[in-house]
């Protein structure tokens, strides 16, 4: 790369102006910064994984072939967000496209088990993985125009004007669809747990527990029979 400094030290306006220049290799830059931000743009919009990533693709690409149009008028951010949002209202526009959960995700009780098992995994991150995954399913189960908002807003980081600026609504619209999300998915969150199975001691952390105080009680402990 032409350009001094580290990757996240070079501007959106650096990179495009280095691109447009002829160092083409600077538009990895571009790639890595908004990953992010796009793949979380596709899967609110319902797409599994693998059709996010083609509409990365495309995304992308037509987003370097119309570079020279950028004009700064809005953030790069909220541009190729833009062009994100239209490849996968086109895609399901099309194809009438029906959501699918990811393959790893489709069985929760493999999916319990398969983290339950692993030794290697803090009981901390397991925690976390579960409950992204609750909430993964509770924004599958709210309307995409409300789904959309949540993720520019509070996944993407994106402020009230650029979510404005990127899906063309009132910033008091963003503001009253994003209090409805959350409203929303408190419900379906609410449906989806039970009193009773929030911080449930899995069987096989209760057999972990016996082990770990029995060997303690064996080896050092004896009852006071006075």
């Amino acid at each position: 790369m032409s350009l001094t400094g580290k990757p996240e030290e070079i501007t959106d306006s650096d990179a495009i102006a280095g691109i447009l220049s002829g160092d083409t290799a600077l538009y990895e830059v571009i790639i890595r910064r908004y990953n992010p931000y796009l793949y979380k743009t596709g899967r609110a919009y319902g797409f599994n994984h693998q059709d996010t990533e083609d509409l990365m693709q495309e995304t992308y690409i037509s987003a370097f072939l119309s570079l020279g149009k950028f004009e700064n008028r809005s953030s790069f951010k909220t541009w190729i967000t833009r062009i994100m949002l239209n490849r996968c209202f086109q895609k399901m526009k099309k194809s009438r496209y029906q959501k699918e959960m990811p393959t790893e995700l489709k069985d929760d009780e493999n999916h319990r088990q398969m983290f339950a098992n692993s030794p290697r995994i803090a009981d901390r991150e397991v925690l976390i993985r579960e409950l992204n995954h609750i909430l993964e399913k509770a924004l599958e189960e709210i309307p995409t125009e409300y789904r959309i908002i949540f993720s520019l807003r509070e996944l993407n980081g994106f402020s009230v004007a650029e979510t404005s600026e990127a899906l063309a609504i009132s910033e008091s619209n963003v503001k009253v669809r994003l209090s409805r999300a959350k409203k929303m998915l408190r419900g379906r969150i609410e449906q989806m747990y039970s009193p009773a199975g929030v911080y449930e001691f899995d069987l096989i952390y209760c057999d972990k527990m016996v082990e770990r105080v029995m060997t303690a009680i064996r080896g050092n402990f004896s009852i006071n029979r006075k």
